[in-house]
């Protein structure tokens, strides 16, 4: 790129942020095990809403302390020696820790004492025991109606409800091939859970998934002797699928009914949702190739279809993840999500598919809806209105479609609300605040910090971060963060680690603390690199267009943003262009060892953790909504192989891969080791038995000790 344009945030102005008073040096393992924990922005544990209620409540060094969401002052607490004296006046076990708080009203707690269930009342300053069964938080896929009382959960792939103290096996073809009650489709569309309560508790829907038409793929156990096989189920792209229904159980009748969904068995079933009354389950019945889908209405007791609401369609590909949201206090209404407009908004429809309204737009997204105010006129919601690395808390009025923004200061706001939501509690951070927590009042708008987070690294020698724009040779803005080295000197030449991600679904530079950095990079920092994030062409909450420019080609496009990055990089002169590294996971290890081969000589050094290598191993749902089948697309596919270009690889390559990796299956960088073998390319490798996709726990720190030493002993 010969000229490159940059445009400064607004809201940021290149901001950077230096600590004073620093002297602690970061090692590695403090980076990445107290990274998220001790050295995090401190978080008040527990902050929640008391139900019915305008208290909120959060755990502080075995104390509970309450307080009026109005002004943000205490007005109660409990500590774990009061409640141990209460507990001694009636001769029990005493408490070690304060645990299972959870608020019954504003005046009684229940709390745990070795796993039984008690109740503390703030009046009497008394103990007694609950009368609830607890269910097990342990049970698979616990779905609960009424905590304690009326829940669902699985065991063997079949589904189990408790209800009116008796357990009720409701299912029995649970196998490896049938799978009932748990999340479907591998997770795409929203879908997170497999069993879907009625609003009035008299109903149960679940999914039911076949997969004896998906091939075994396996996946071995090394810790054991000998090693042992066990397969897992593994659609892959192009491939057999597996094939969904739905069914609902009816408590009272002790009947099950299997929903009509008429189609083609490998359709995608999504956006589970119920109608106030129990009568009615809604599904967006997506096609396989996911560009067309309906929105469809069925009766609950017969399973029968009654009717299409609507039906969507997109030339490249359409993703419902958000279920029909009712209208509060209007049934005959309900809001729905899409990006047929280019960007993801509310629409609101009557409950025969009219459209009513479009209630927002803009060249903006809504990121996800909060609930309604106590008359259901109001809908709260966080969107990126102010600028796509930021997020604030808004309100809509159904009835003028007037927004409204009810968080203050720039940066990413996260908030939930009370249960007539009149107040929320906001979770705030930007690239120079750490954290705040802020009480708002809906009616007034108020603001009230009610807690500030220190910097949790003020006396390590860290070098300063800068949140930025540059433009791409299309001319769009590209969003990025920077970290400099310590004792950083603009005379001086330095080496530049790329980290990124770049994949559908992510969004890696953020109006967040460290511009959503983390903290492995000071102490790479510390070692004298730069560190370097671009969120190119394919990432998320920029509109449809934006992502979708990389359909039938993963990669080409998401390439030329990266190196966009390279060349403004190239253009400062404290960057030494000899020695730019690249690095990144997943998605970001595909990005990696293209860069590294389809680019050759552009990187000096790579690492690429868990990398897709060749489309056709990945699984059906995300690889053919962005890649169409390899049948169909056989030039995208072989252009976006990486087994294609090894004979290309120039530097050092570092694969790293997970043993038992079930999301990018082991496969990938097996095969792309063979490749090089074959063309005499050396590849580093290492492998991490026991762990899947990522590398968590213990091992993490192992991993990223390997990955910094691999680029100082390199770059």
């Amino acid at each position: 790129m010969k000229n490159i344009f940059f445009s400064l945030l607004f809201f940021l102005s290149l901001i950077s942020f230096v600590s004073v008073s620093q002297t602690k040096l970061l090692s590695i393992q403090d980076a990445v095990s107290k990274g998220r924990t001790s050295l995090a922005p401190k978080r008040l544990q527990n902050l929640s809403f008391i139900p019915m209620s305008s208290q909120l409540s959060y755990l502080d060094k075995n104390h509970l302390f309450i307080l009026n969401a109005k002004n943000g002052k205490e007005i109660n607490h409990l500590s774990k020696n009061e409640l141990n004296d209460a507990l001694i006046k009636l001769k029990m076990d005493s408490v070690s820790e304060l645990e299972g708080v959870l608020f019954k009203n504003e005046n009684e707690v229940y709390f745990l004492n070795k796993k039984v269930e008690m109740i503390y009342s703030f009046i009497s300053k008394s103990v007694k025991l609950s009368s609830r069964k607890i269910s097990d938080a342990s049970l698979e896929n616990l779905d609960e109606y009424k905590q304690g009382e009326i829940y669902a959960y699985t065991d063997n792939n079949n589904v189990y409800i408790y209800s009116d103290n008796k357990l009720t096996q409701i299912t029995k073809d649970g196998s490896f091939n049938i799978v009932n009650g748990k999340s479907v489709h591998r997770d795409e569309f929203g879908i997170h859970k497999g069993t879907y309560w009625s609003p009035n508790g008299n109903s149960l829907a679940y999914y039911r998934m076949d997969q004896s038409d998906v091939t075994d793929y396996p996946i071995i156990d090394w810790s054991v002797y000998p090693a042992k096989n066990e397969n897992i189920k593994y659609p892959m792209a192009g491939g057999k699928s597996h094939y969904v229904t739905l069914h609902v159980y009816h408590l009272k009748t002790s009947q099950t009914i299997q929903i009509k969904t008429e189609g083609p068995k490998d359709q995608y079933l999504t956006n589970i949702s119920w109608s106030p009354d129990d009568k009615k389950i809604y599904i967006a019945i997506l096609n396989r190739e996911q560009n067309h889908y309906k929105l469809n209405e069925y009766d609950a007791n017969t399973g029968n279809f009654i009717k299409t609401l609507f039906e969507e369609k997109d030339e490249k590909y359409t993703e419902p993840s958000n279920p029909m949201l009712f209208v509060k206090n209007n049934p005959l209404q309900f809001i729905w999500q899409s990006r047929k407009d280019g960007f993801n908004h509310f629409y609101l429809y009557s409950i025969d598919g009219k459209l009513i309204k479009q209630l927002t737009s803009g060249n903006w997204e809504v990121k996800a809806e909060n609930g309604f105010d106590e008359k259901g006129d109001n809908l709260y919601f966080h969107a990126n209105i102010q600028g796509p690395v930021n997020q604030d808390l808004y309100l809509v009025n159904l009835k003028t479609a007037n927004i409204s923004r009810l968080t203050k200061n720039d940066g990413f706001h996260t908030a939930v609300k009370n249960s007539d939501g009149s107040f929320f509690i906001d979770n705030f951070s930007s690239s120079n605040i750490p954290r705040e927590y802020r009480l708002i009042n809906t009616s007034t708008k108020n603001n009230i910090t009610i807690f500030k987070a220190d910097n949790p690294i003020k006396d390590y020698k860290t070098g300063s971060w800068q949140l930025f724009q540059i433009k791409n040779k299309e001319g769009l803005n590209l969003y990025c963060r920077l970290f400099n080295p310590i004792d950083f000197d603009s005379t001086k030449k330095y080496p530049v680690i790329v980290y990124l991600y770049n994949g559908p679904h992510s969004q890696m530079v953020t109006n967040t603390w460290m511009a959503g950095g983390e903290l492995w990079y000071q102490y790479m920092a510390q070692k004298g690199f730069i560190i370097f994030t671009i969120d190119g062409r394919g990432t998320s909450y920029r509109g449809k267009a934006f992502e979708q420019v990389i359909h039938r080609q993963l990669g080409t496009k998401e390439m030329e943003d990266q190196l966009a990055g390279v060349d403004y990089l190239k253009s400062l002169p404290f960057v030494d262009a000899t020695r730019i590294g690249v690095h990144g996971w997943s998605y970001g290890g595909f990005m990696t060892t293209s860069l590294m081969t389809r680019y050759p000589g552009v990187f000096k050094v790579g690492v690429a953790g868990g990398p897709v290598i060749d489309w056709r191993y990945y699984e059906i749902m995300y690889g053919e909504r962005y890649m169409d089948t390899p049948q169909e697309n056989k030039e995208g596919y072989d252009k976006n192989n990486l087994l294609n270009y090894t004979d290309k690889l120039q530097g050092k390559l570092l694969m790293i891969h997970g043993a038992q990796d079930d999301v990018v299956v082991w496969q990938n960088s097996v095969m792309y080791q063979k490749k090089s073998v074959d063309n005499g390319k050396q590849l580093d490798y290492y492998v991490y038995p026991g762990h899947q996709h990522n590398v968590l726990g213990k091992d993490r720190s192992h991993l990223m000790e390997k990955i910094c030493n691999y680029f100082i002993d390199n770059l």
